[in-house]
């Protein structure tokens, strides 16, 4: 084996792995394929650099995102460190000078003792080293195959088709029942029912709302399986009633009939503190999508945790594929981070190249590997793209939703997401003093 630790891509993963495995002890070298090889979305050759909205989300402490940032900082890492230097007014958000952010992370790694950055497109993922591929959404076609192949093909995916998550607490269980079509099984479903009134006032704001344009780059083919719920919509006004809030096998227990059109909501976690809107994959604005889908009975106050999209993407099916330590189930010295382990967001991809590039050291000096607590911010994230059902795998973003009930209950929305922040940071300062990694 290669006495380094190779990792491939270097974005805000990528970047982030490479800081973390250096730091701790590991010589790195990371492959970047720009300027040699360009994407449709990059426009310069700097490490890390940030293609879409310059904002790394949330920096709120009492916010899911802020409480992984604030988790990130004790492990020193890079990114966040860099984005606190660079920051730029933008009231609760953590907003960056994109130019200055990438430089500042170039600058750093190309400086760094344990890091050797070689400009050069990688086509096949190394067998004989300790490897971290963290490519993100627009990895080469070269390299997809090999991650095609690596991975039984079947579990890559180059589209997501992406429905809403509501939070479970903000439903109003007065206008939802639970049961499954035809009483089959257990009653796993919520069910928001609507007369036929309700649906035409429904349909009607849903073909008129905003929706998103693709970027240039993306070109994205619809598939029948996965059309936006507004495209479908755009094809009749029964069309929904008929496809995914149709009706059949369900009686609403509070009429005793079948109503004109349903909404079903399935669980999104084993904790039952999410539920994900089935069949609502759409391309409609967040503002839009929010206002319209409150007009459904039941989610007239949802909090939205993740709003719908579709957009490109590459990601592996991770419940099948990837441990906890976000290596290879058959493959142990191959780890996968960013964007293709399923995590949406910039902060959440540097997170988990963080994970992985610790984990890649620890490995390659023959150490036991981490995985943060569940109660934490990176381990509930982790928790969730390794244990949810596989055949509804999608791309997740850091959510209150994620994080496992307090043990005891809280009404209060401040107060509770207060303790899960406490409890949060108290025990990832634990984990890091138990593990040697207190800064």
């Amino acid at each position: 084996m290669r006495q380094d630790v190779v990792i491939i891509g270097g974005g805000l993963a990528g970047s982030e792995a490479a800081w973390q495995a250096a730091n701790h002890g590991a010589k790195v070298t990371l492959y970047e394929m720009r300027p040699n090889t360009e994407t449709a979305a990059h426009k310069t050759e700097q490490l890390a650099e940030i293609v879409c909205s310059n904002s790394l989300g949330s920096n709120d402490p009492l916010s899911a995102p802020g409480i992984l940032k604030q988790e990130m900082r004790q492990l020193g890492s890079l990114i966040i460190k860099v984005a606190d230097d660079v920051a730029v007014p933008a009231g609760t958000a953590l907003a960056v000078d994109r130019d200055l952010f990438a430089q500042q992370i170039t600058q750093t790694l190309t400086e760094h003792s344990n890091v050797r950055i070689l400009r050069e497109e990688i086509h096949d993922i190394p067998e004989d080293a300790v490897c971290i591929v963290a490519t993100g959404p627009l990895t080469s076609p070269k390299l997809s195959e090999a991650i095609t192949q690596l991975t039984r093909s079947k579990n890559l995916y180059f589209f997501d088709a992406i429905s809403p998550i509501v939070d479970t607490d903000s439903l109003n269980m007065d206008r939802i029942f639970r049961a499954s079509r035809y009483d089959k099984g257990t009653a796993d479903y919520l069910n928001c029912p609507m007369d036929e009134e309700t649906y035409n006032q429904f349909y009607d704001a849903l073909i008129q709302a905003d929706r998103v344009q693709p970027k240039s780059f993306e070109n994205i083919p619809y598939f029948e399986g996965c059309l936006p719920i507004e495209v479908m919509a755009d094809r009749g006004r029964q069309t929904l009633a008929f496809g995914p809030m149709k009706p059949v096998g369900l009686i609403d227990p509070k009429t005793g009939t079948r109503p004109y059109a349903v909404l079903q909501l399935r669980a999104e976690n084993h904790h039952g503190s999410c539920y994900n809107l089935v069949g609502f994959q759409t391309k409609l604005t967040y503002p839009e999508q929010k206002k319209v889908f409150r007009m459904i009975p039941g989610l007239e106050q949802a909090e939205f945790l993740r709003c719908g999209s579709i957009h490109r993407n590459t990601f592996i099916n991770v419940p099948v594929l990837l441990k906890d330590t976000l290596q290879l189930k058959k493959q142990s010295n191959i780890f996968f981070a960013g964007q293709l382990v399923g995590v949406e967001g910039y902060v959440e991809a540097a997170a988990s190249g963080g994970l992985a590039g610790l984990n890649a050291a620890r490995l390659l000096s023959a150490q036991n590997l981490l995985t943060p607590p569940p109660t934490t911010a990176h381990g509930a994230l982790l928790h969730y793209i390794t244990t949810c059902e596989p055949k509804y795998f999608q791309p997740i973003n850091t959510n209150f939703g994620l994080f496992p009930p307090l043990d005891t209950p809280i009404r209060d929305k401040q107060k509770k997401r207060q303790a899960i922040q406490e409890r949060a940071l108290s025990e990832f300062t634990s984990w890091t003093a138990e593990s040697g990694l207190a800064r």
